[in-house]
């Protein structure tokens, strides 16, 4: 009773929840809007111009307002085989990525943990990339891969590469291209992980007689896995998307073509854009279903 009465009598206790509440809604506020403006809006106009239907007066490149689900059929029958190539060289340019990525931020979190300066220099050297536009990377491998490049020439010369044989326009060179230009962000998170590593566990395993193999793999791996889900995650999304790889004006041809590269001639060229809404959600749809069973699977529900 004395409690109650000393509660309802001091304002600060009873309004305090209330204040905290609103403080709260003004720091979220800015946010909400922020993903409102520029994520729910556009995926909103997104599925509704992939509902539309072509304008009855037949104008190239008009179309009215409907709940038309055909183009949705429709891209899925016509582009299957640049969807199902789109998750092939996802896939093998992410697990290229972490195979290059995770010895690198091994030596980087945890070898050069003792010389910071040293591992401050690198870890710049690796994020390096970012301040040179995507664009410029990928035509500079263009010019580096090229039919008479210094590379091929030299393994022309060693008898490694034939002589009529081409890079630029296979599978290889746009899966190559995509694994270098997505390194950097398969690598930051791994070194975040790997940076946090308590080292006496590593240290502890091999008092026991464990011997490296078996330390990686029921220490060192189990506890960076955060850091592995985080980075394929965000190599794996994006590369799904990527056009710029696959295009035949940079490491790609016309049988290299991905799902960007079909939703940039839907929308720019045949002005199809009903179409090329329709793979984009179909897209984001794909990725939501298998980053879903992913994180599910592998036991890291949180980073949802």
């Amino acid at each position: 009773m004395a409690f109650a009465a000393f509660s309802s009598s001091n304002p600060k206790l009873s309004h305090g929840p209330v204040r905290s509440s609103k403080v709260v809604l003004a720091l979220l506020l800015p946010g909400m809007l922020y993903l409102a403006m520029f994520f729910m809006v556009p995926l909103v106009s997104l599925i509704i111009t992939s509902l539309e239907t072509p304008a009855a007066s037949g104008a190239y490149g008009m179309y009215d307002y409907g709940f038309d689900v055909s183009s949705y059929v429709d891209v899925t029958t016509r582009y299957l085989p640049q969807i199902l190539r789109s998750f092939g060289y996802a896939f093998l340019a992410t697990l290229f990525a972490l195979i290059i990525s995770y010895p690198l931020a091994y030596f980087v979190g945890v070898r050069l943990r003792p010389r910071p300066l040293i591992q401050k220099l690198t870890l710049t050297l690796v994020i390096a990339p970012f301040f040179i536009s995507f664009l410029l990377r990928t035509i500079a491998w263009k010019q580096l891969l090229s039919d008479d490049s210094a590379i091929l020439n030299f393994l022309r010369s060693i008898h490694l590469w034939g002589e009529h044989q081409y890079f630029l326009g296979t599978p290889a060179a746009v899966i190559w291209g995509l694994t270098y230009n997505f390194i950097p962000f398969m690598t930051l998170p791994l070194y975040t992980s790997l940076e946090r590593l308590d080292l006496r566990l590593l240290e502890a395993a091999s008092d026991l007689y464990a011997n490296p193999a078996a330390i990686f793999r029921k220490v060192t791996l189990p506890l960076t896995m955060p850091g592995v889900i985080s980075g394929t995650l965000l190599t794996f999304i994006p590369i799904t998307g990527d056009y710029v790889n696959a295009s035949r004006d940079f490491l790609g041809s016309s049988s290299t073509s991905m799902i960007g590269n079909m939703v940039e001639a839907d929308f720019l060229q045949n002005a199809d854009y009903p179409a090329a809404s329709a793979l984009s959600a179909v897209l984001m749809a794909v990725i939501l279903i298998l980053v879903s069973v992913y994180v599910k699977r592998t036991g890291t529900e949180d980073l949802l």
